[in-house]
């Protein structure tokens, strides 16, 4: 093996920087390689690597304990370099874990183990994550990131009764269900959060690495273990004199509110507004439709500033009587460190026509429900110094940094998809709608309005694609439009419990405010938009090179072709397609000849009074399609190397998860 050879040579030389390189690539394709080799590789690493570079020893180590190799002397590798480092730390979280629990009113066994008795021993891999070790069983298992941004379980199906929850070890998990289930205080009726565990030592052993003072100052939660999971629901007027019934139920406050559902726009015309029209009226939800983001970010800037402005409180109920609800009012002024996700929250929740629908009484705090809407979405794509296709998106920038979305610590992501050639010739078609009524509609002097290359936006549009590390993100998924539409019962369930609502009646049928199919051109649950294919605004050629350019993400969201054959494809072939974009040119043309029939002819600078003769308009509008043939053709040239992205941090970008419809509830079968 060369690169061991070379390894090897190095490390002789006390090369040590290049010697863990070359130990590195040793390890890059473990399949088959000499477990000796392995534990060479991963020891010298640890010893002289930097950085990050102990996890690849670290993982090493494991999989080479769980395989039966080198047992006795990976253990005490692992032991030294990242146990006993760690130990007086998790000893002390542990015993104060304790304390606190034996003086906790809802947790009725208290036998804790000692700590040398656990189970469990945990291998910190970072500052958040850790490997336990199961003692019994002398090995290691999988990762586990205490802090990972991601609610994975289906806790607010069923609102009849308290929640209930099993082997919950996860501390953004649990301070999800403390943060989002209100007080039995709040809503008048028994409404604790039970957590069940099956095997007590189990759960003492996690107390090691987990923060439960934050989750007991409320006393919301209530623990069971093993046998105890009988005692659910507890009656509290019986066993603690408490009588929740005998109290009223509060309105909500706005720093209730810490989860937000952000309904994505991957791109113009995905069939959002089915979305939008099925949540509507759902009583565990603020919501409202789709609002351009620049107009909620002036608004909240507005907001913000008159607050700001007012001395009293008087002052500020008399700015914003239009809001008809002083409490809400009284709850912003009074915050003087407010936010601009407290300002969005309070805008909402002040429209009655859309938060009438809350449910008062309900066990959980609504999630605010949130569609900011942009013009259009346009990535740039260049190669960077890896020759990497490398993207870039303002909208999604503007979105990844804003305190709307990062004052919310719970996001949940959904983004409607629609197939990508029906959603282009849909653009298209609202594109010369929007235009024409502009351009017949604009003054003299106003400058018309022009189509843009659709065909070039909807391929480096990869909004699809995502940096798994970004929290808006985080916890994402992909909705098939085509799955709403044929199979909304399987769809819509499968897409509440990922959002984690209960799946309600309100999400049986379409409707805006609560007005019943309120609009009829996008026909409810009705498939017809599924087959639409707008041929008057997409021909063959455009559909091949959209199918070609997007076909990894036509596999992976399980489209089939149409138009495109699935057989490799040369540039000149692809070169060639572009030559017959005769429809997508017509409609830029139409509108770039208004542009240049209203030029005038200027002189030092400044507007003459006569136009441009007409075969130099030609001659311009000539120009602008090679540019934009130009243009298309280096697109094509960067795009042809590899469908492989990265983000504007080096970062690759990965597809977003799909929502795969319950196959329980498929009436019809699913769309390819």
């Amino acid at each position: 093996m060369r690169a061991l050879e070379i390894a090897r040579k190095l490390a002789q030389l006390n090369e040590t920087e290049k010697a863990c390189q070359a130990y590195t690539l040793v390890l890059h394709d473990r399949s088959g390689l000499d477990p000796a080799v392995e534990l060479e590789a991963a020891l010298y690493i640890l010893q002289f690597g930097s950085g990050d570079s102990y996890k690849i020893s670290y993982t090493v180590f494991c999989d080479l304990y769980n395989q039966g190799f080198y047992k006795e002397d990976i253990l005490q590798v692992m032991n030294g370099a990242f146990y006993a480092p760690n130990l007086k730390l998790m000893q002390t979280r542990y015993r104060k874990n304790c304390a606190l629990l034996e003086k906790y009113p809802y947790i009725f066994r208290k036998d804790f183990l000692k700590f040398e008795d656990l189970p469990i021993c945990f291998y910190p891999y970072d500052d958040n994550s850790y490997t336990p070790y199961y003692i019994k069983e002398e090995r290691f298992g999988d990762y586990i990131n205490f802090k990972e941004t991601e609610i994975k379980h289906y806790f607010f199906k069923d609102l009849e009764k308290p929640i209930l929850a099993r082997d919950i070890y996860s501390q953004y998990e649990l301070e999800y269900l403390r943060d989002n289930v209100r007080r039995s205080e709040d809503v008048a009726r028994e409404n604790h959060v039970y957590l069940h565990y099956s095997d007590f030592s189990e759960f003492c052993a996690y107390l090691a690495c987990l923060n439960i003072k934050s989750l007991l100052e409320e006393k919301k939660i209530i623990f069971l273990f093993e046998e105890e999971a009988e005692q659910y629901p507890i009656d509290f007027k019986e066993r603690f004199h408490i009588d929740y019934s005998q109290m009223s139920v509060r309105p909500l406050a706005i720093r209730e509110v810490k989860k937000i559902v952000w309904h994505t726009q991957l791109s113009s015309h995905n069939g959002g507004d089915l979305f939008n029209e099925v949540f509507d009226a759902h009583p565990n939800l603020i919501m409202m439709p789709s609002v351009m983001m620049t107009n909620i970010q002036e608004t909240v800037k507005q907001v913000r500033d008159v607050f700001d402005q007012c001395e009293s409180l008087s002052e500020a109920m008399q700015s914003f009587t239009e809001w008809d609800d002083p409490r809400l009012i009284e709850e912003l002024y009074h915050k003087k460190n407010r936010t601009d996700k407290d300002i969005l929250v309070a805008m909402y929740l002040y429209q009655k026509q859309y938060s009438q629908f809350l449910d008062p009484n309900s066990r959980i705090v609504p999630a605010l429900f949130f569609q900011p809407h942009f013009s259009n979405i346009i990535y740039s794509l260049k190669a960077d110094a890896k020759n990497r296709a490398m993207l870039y998106s303002e909208v999604y920038e503007t979105v990844r940094n804003s305190p709307l979305f990062l004052g919310f610590k719970y996001i949940k992501t959904f983004t409607p998809m629609r197939r990508f050639t029906t959603s282009h010739g849909g653009t298209v078609r609202y594109m010369d709608a929007k235009a024409a009524e502009a351009n017949n509609s604009r003054g003299e002097d106003d400058r018309p309005t022009v189509i843009s290359d659709a065909i070039s936006e909807r391929v480096l549009n990869r909004s699809f694609m995502i940096d798994r590390q970004d929290r808006i993100y985080r916890d994402s998924v992909i909705v098939r439009f085509e799955d709403g539409k044929l199979n909304p019962k399987a769809t819509f369930t499968a897409l509440a419990a990922f959002l984690d609502l209960p799946y309600t009646e309100s999400m049986t049928y379409c409707s805006d405010a609560g007005e019943m199919d309120p609009h009829p051109e996008t026909k409810g649950f009705d498939p017809a938009p599924v087959y639409k294919t707008y041929d008057d605004f997409v021909n063959d050629n455009e559909r091949i090179f959209i199918e070609y350019f997007l076909r990894d993400a036509y596999e992976y969201y399980g489209y089939d072709f149409q138009y495109y054959d699935g057989k490799p494809m040369s540039e000149e072939q692809v070169k060639q397609l572009l030559r017959g974009f005769d429809t997508m040119d017509s409609y830029i043309q139409k509108t770039w000849k208004l542009v240049f029939a209203v030029a005038k002819v200027t002189h030092d600078g400044v507007d003459g009074d006569s136009s441009l003769e007409e075969t130099v308009q030609r001659q311009m509008l000539d120009h602008y399609m090679r540019e934009i043939l130009a243009n298309r053709e280096n697109t094509v040239g960067i795009l042809m190397n590899k469908l492989y992205f990265v983000g504007k941090n080096g970062q690759p970008l990965h597809m977003m998860p799909k929502l795969e419809p319950d196959p329980a509830l498929l009436e019809r079968p699913l769309y390819h």
